[in-house]
């Protein structure tokens, strides 16, 4: 017996989970490209009476962020591969995006509120770390539910999260161009752009997980692992029909049709099996995002341009050259793999692809950072952008296959276990690499 799809009318769902990724990523980096923002808060160490003569303090403001962002990212994505089975996924959603927009609410609120360095920098700290607590259970959420589609709305879920960057990075360019260096008032609404927006894009991606089991093709793919009727018709049917129903049904797609596998070989396999399955992609994984992390943003924020005597250059150089030219890339990367997948997920090459983006961490690191303590080998502006673009090009590539091989070596039950294993082991990659940008900062 075969159970053919509908149709996905208009590319409904596939729009929706495109914002799904859109929404997830897109505070988190409204956040991220909002550093000089923090830093110039910080760097206002004014005492009492006006004076500014006290040095001031040294944060290490983007190594701190990256490491109290991935750490409550690791502990909730990992408890929520553990409570996915009795916590619906629209409760968990649901709730994570309130606490989001709640949090950035209170960042909007708190920019004309004026604070003492250390007490900003304490609160900061605070709101990263609730942000990425919410941020943990949404995509670890989110992953699963995704992956209970077919693969090619993984590749959009991914390319929704690439193109979250590239929207914070631009409207980052845009508060530049239009901000002027001696406009306080203005450095405040550019601030408020930052976290308004993130506040109203919340919004509106909870609305379209909402709308999302309404829609036809989702509701049978989301459905689709709940066997009481097909257990109850089997039991109601003789022993002839029984055996005819359990051999025509393999949960497998293709060609656009879904078949079932008999319910005695569809019980949910433990956590522990399905990583023996996928523990190559996860490790693969881990590894992306551990050497992207570890440079990116903290050591390519430093890279200055050649051209500093051009101040409009100068004024936009890390905006452009580090943020757009990253995720534009990366999202590039993301949504190669629609087009094309190599190396296969049996390719000894991929490993092999994977672990060669080790040497981006020494490249980028002997380009021109500000008072480097290395030997320059890449100081000129094209240099620097030529190994930003293969960098993050190779981390959008990889990363997306690796998310969409590993729920095809296991079976269509578990892949929501698959998906749920594959984003805590991304996570932790991310935890690396911020740990790990700690040591490379202080060798620059």
């Amino acid at each position: 017996m075969t159970m053919s799809p509908p149709a996905d009318r208009g590319q409904a769902v596939g729009l929706i989970i495109f914002v799904l990724g859109l929404g997830t990523l897109l505070p988190w980096n409204f956040f991220l490209t909002a550093s000089e923002y923090f830093n110039q808060r910080l760097k206002s160490n004014i005492t009492s009476n006006g004076s500014s003569g006290v040095a001031a303090k040294d944060y290490n403001y983007d190594s701190w962020m990256a490491l109290l962002s991935q750490l409550p990212l690791l502990l909730f994505t990992l408890l929520n591969s553990f409570l996915h089975h009795w916590v619906k996924p629209r409760l968990r959603v649901a709730f994570s995006f309130i606490v989001i927009f709640l949090l950035f609410s209170l960042n909007a609120a708190l920019v004309r509120v004026p604070m003492q360095p250390d007490t900003f920098f304490s609160v900061t700290m605070a709101t990263i770390w609730f942000i990425n607590m919410a941020s943990a259970v949404l995509q670890g959420s989110l992953f699963g539910v995704v992956g209970r589609f077919p693969s090619r709305y993984s590749t959009l879920f991914m390319s929704g999260q690439g193109l979250a960057g590239l929207f914070a990075a631009l409207a980052m360019l845009f508060s530049i161009l239009n901000t002027s260096s001696e406009a306080d008032a203005d450095r405040s609404s550019a601030a408020l752009g930052y976290f308004i927006t993130p506040c109203v894009a919340t919004l509106g991606t909870l609305l379209c997980f909402l709308l999302l089991p309404y829609l036809e093709f989702a509701r049978f793919y989301l459905n689709k692992h709940q066997s009481q009727s097909v257990e109850a018709t089997l039991e109601l049917c003789g022993p002839t029909d029984k055996k005819v129903l359990e051999n025509g049904s393999k949960h497998q797609e293709a060609n656009g049709k879904l078949f079932r596998e008999p319910e005695g070989d569809q019980e949910r396999s433990s956590v522990l099996q399905v990583f023996k399955k996928i523990w190559l992609m996860a490790m693969c994984v881990t590894c992306v995002f551990a050497v992207t992390l570890s440079v990116f943003p903290v050591i390519t924020l430093r890279v200055r341009t050649v051209y500093q005597d051009n101040s409009v250059w100068d004024k936009v150089f890390t905006c452009v050259c580090c943020f757009i030219v990253f995720n534009a890339f990366d999202l590039a990367g993301r949504s190669a793999p629609s087009l094309v997948q190599w190396p296969s997920k049996e390719s000894p090459l991929f490993p092999i692809c994977v672990f060669s983006r080790l040497v981006f961490i020494p490249l980028l690191m002997m380009c021109n950072v500000e008072t480097s303590n290395l030997t320059i080998l890449f100081s000129h502006d094209c240099a620097f952008v030529t190994i930003m673009a293969l960098f993050s090009f190779t981390n959008g590539y990889l990363a997306t296959l690796c998310m969409s091989y590993a729920p095809q070596l296991v079976r269509s039950k578990d892949c929501e276990t698959a998906g749920s294993l594959m984003s805590f082991f991304l996570v932790l990659g991310l935890a690396l690499g911020a740990s790990l940008s700690f040591l490379l900062v202080k060798l620059v």
